[in-house]
């Protein structure tokens, strides 16, 4: 083995060990007590006003002063959700089945429904301390922890780690998923040049897109996202009819699999509910910070409306499409191998299994969709991090081509390396993000108060920061 290789094996075992503590002792604790502490300050207000999240859903956006069109409720859910509904929720999920047994798809399930209410208050805040940057809104963690908590410091330290997380991390393991769905159709394909050829190809594509701004962002996701993530649910649902009589026993094998105490005790860090949470986490993001940044772009009347409409992309992302994937797995009859058969091409088999080679196919044009939805909306994320840490056109340029470069190399990163990274970046991100929405709950609590407050009084709710008490906002 050459000393690169040893070195490298060495970092990726002490990067496992963080995780697995970060995970195990930290983070879970942490979103799970968050969650529910939200869920009952809000009384359910991510099940309970769903229906007023579908209706801001629909307003239609209006135009700036400048004679712009401002960034609608709609585009801004689909550029939090393009980065939501990425590989994640196709190789995520075989991931952590692979991993964690169907057990794993509980976790994520139950995390996605506590999730929604940390979803609700961390968007909810990042609509109120939002600011107007070159005629656009932009805001986010970062924003609030300045505005809100008086600690630029520490969003500044967000701001570091969520480009690290989303522009480096993620967006190289978005690159290396589209990669490796390739594996099937070229024998030896990592040794062969095709990963770098298409690391170029991927960077000069993205590079098209973030070099046209936020509102060319946002027409993208809102194309591609909704056409791919429908067409896959409809597989999905195919696929769940098409085998309809085994659907029992899949979600008896889940149940059973999720409780399986004596896999718990024998490696708590590897069981069902740590990958599940894990990587519901990494699918769905609720309260780790990331959907807030595209939450602020959005010009709503009041704070609370996009906080509901945030909520409804965590419920796309795991309970609609992580569960078609998971389903289209666990009907296949095809077993996941945890390093052998693992990420794509697990789902590949998988679905090959269930409605013949075409499927194959299509899951390879539905990673390279979600994927590059993900790569722009990841990319939106980070350059309004950059742009709070300092506004400077010099540093954007330089910023831009460092993020063309990740994406380069992540076409031909190694597996295993790129998930330890993402995971990590990930769980600090969240830790800074849960801790600060912790304390500022009590805004988002009084922002719904009144809104609930007008909307009983038959008004259609508007905002002032005057209102609950907070100033130093847009909202006058």
């Amino acid at each position: 083995m050459l000393e690169s290789e040893v070195e490298e094996v060495g970092i990726n075992a002490v990067l496992s060990k963080l995780n697995d503590v970060m995970y195990t002792y930290v983070l879970i604790i942490l979103l799970v007590a968050v969650g529910v502490y939200f869920t009952i300050r809000t009384r359910g207000v991510q099940l309970r006003l769903l229906k007023d999240g579908i209706r801001s859903l629909l307003e239609k956006s209006t135009e700036t002063k400048e004679g712009e069109k401002s960034v609608s409720s709609f585009q801004a859910l689909m550029i939090s959700t393009a980065s939501r509904v990425g590989t994640g929720n196709i190789a995520g999920i075989a991931t952590a089945i692979a991993a964690g047994g169907p057990g794993a798809v509980f976790w994520m399930w139950l995390m996605a429904v506590i999730g929604g209410a940390s979803a609700f208050v961390e968007s909810t805040l990042a609509q109120i301390y939002k600011v107007r940057q070159d005629g656009q809104f932009r805001g986010g963690p970062s924003y609030y922890m300045e505005k809100a908590l008086g600690k630029r410091w520490l969003g500044i330290l967000f701001s570091i780690l969520l480009i690290i997380c989303f522009a480096y991390g993620f967006n190289g393991l978005q690159a290396f998923n589209m990669s490796s769905a390739l594996e099937y159709y070229i024998p030896n394909y990592s040794e062969t040049r095709i990963p770098m050829i298409l690391g170029i190809v991927l960077a000069a594509a993205t590079a098209l897109v973030i070099w046209g701004g936020v509102h060319r962002i946002g027409f993208i996701t809102s194309v591609i996202v909704p056409i791919m993530a429908m067409i896959y649910i409809l597989i999905g649902i195919f696929t769940m009819i098409t085998h309809i009589t085994e659907l029992p026993h899949v979600f008896a094998v889940i149940m059973e699999n999720a409780f399986d105490f004596k896999a718990m005790a024998g490696g708590f860090a590897g069981s069902a509910v740590v990958i599940g949470i894990k990587r519901g986490l990494f699918s769905n993001e609720a309260g780790m910070g990331s959907a807030p940044n595209a939450s602020a772009s959005a010009d709503v009347e009041h704070p609370v409306k996009q906080g509901l409409v945030q909520v409804i992309s965590v419920f796309i992302d795991t309970l609609l499409i992580c569960s078609s994937t998971a389903m289209m797995l666990l009907v296949s009859g095809v077993q996941g191998v945890s390093g052998e058969l693992d990420g794509i091409p697990f789902v590949q088999a998988a679905i090959s299994a269930n409605v013949g080679t075409w499927g194959i196919h299509f899951i390879t044009f539905s990673i390279f969709a979600f994927a590059f939805s993900s790569l722009v909306g990841n990319y939106y994320y980070a350059e309004s991090n950059i742009l709070f840490i300092k506004n400077s056109k010099k540093l954007l340029f330089v910023f831009r081509l460092t993020c063309i470069v990740a994406i380069f190399l992540g076409a031909q990163a190694d597996f295993s390396l790129i998930w330890n990274i993402a995971d990590i970046t990930m769980g600090f991100m969240a830790i800074v993000n849960i801790v600060s929405i912790f304390l500022l709950g009590k805004i988002a609590f009084r922002a719904l108060e009144n809104y609930e407050e007008q909307k009983k009084q038959g008004k259609s709710p508007t905002f002032r920061g005057e209102d609950i008490g907070v100033s130093d906002t847009v909202w006058k």
